[in-house]
């Protein structure tokens, strides 16, 4: 994720610190160390550690966002609901740093205002690729597509084999899902 300006740079150190340690165990001072600028020149940037995050959330998950706008104009076939999940696929291999983020930091998470506005993106996502008056068992399986997508980023990395192949079998295994509940059991 090697970005070139300097707010770019901050939030790249800032996020390889809070992997390395942890949200709450790295400071700003440590932010501007790493950067070898002042903590003066830090702040002019971001006066505290959440206003890096919330700029990060906000930077990465952009496509994210234009995703669901793009979404929200489709009609609702299953080959829309299939392109939502192919396209969330992009989008959450370009937001792996800050989902690393979130999962290695969740009580951090619920805290700040990130938590609920991404529980607000999923739940926005889940209503995208649902028909209205699903089965339960058909709401549970576009919710488990989502959720598999999830799982395959962090998972996936210590199962052997090509990146791109395991990138393609999880989202084989999400669309699978949408298109079951779309269609209902499979004979």
């Amino acid at each position: 994720m090697a970005r070139g300006n300097t707010r770019q740079r901050i939030q790249d150190v800032a996020l390889e610190l809070f992997a390395e340690q942890g949200y709450e165990k790295t400071s700003l001072r440590e932010i501007a160390e790493r950067l070898d600028v002042t903590k003066a020149a830090l702040y002019y940037h971001f006066k505290t550690k959440e206003d890096i995050v919330i700029s990060l959330f906000q930077d990465l998950t952009r496509p994210i966002d234009e995703l669901i706008a793009w979404a929200e104009e489709q009609p609702h076939t299953l080959e829309t609901k299939q392109e939502i999940l192919r396209r969330y696929q992009e989008a959450l291999v370009g937001a792996y740093p800050l989902f690393r983020f979130m999962q290695e930091n969740q009580a951090t998470v619920r805290e700040l205002s990130i938590g609920e506005t991404f529980k607000e993106r999923m739940i926005t996502m889940t209503r995208l690729i649902q028909e209205p008056g699903l089965a339960l068992t058909d709401r549970v399986r576009c919710v488990s597509a989502l959720f598999t997508m999830h799982a395959g980023m962090f998972f996936m990395q210590h199962v052997e084999g090509d990146p791109e192949d395991k990138r393609e079998a999880v989202l084989e295994v999400a669309v699978d899902l949408v298109s079951q509940a779309h269609h209902g059991p499979r004979g």
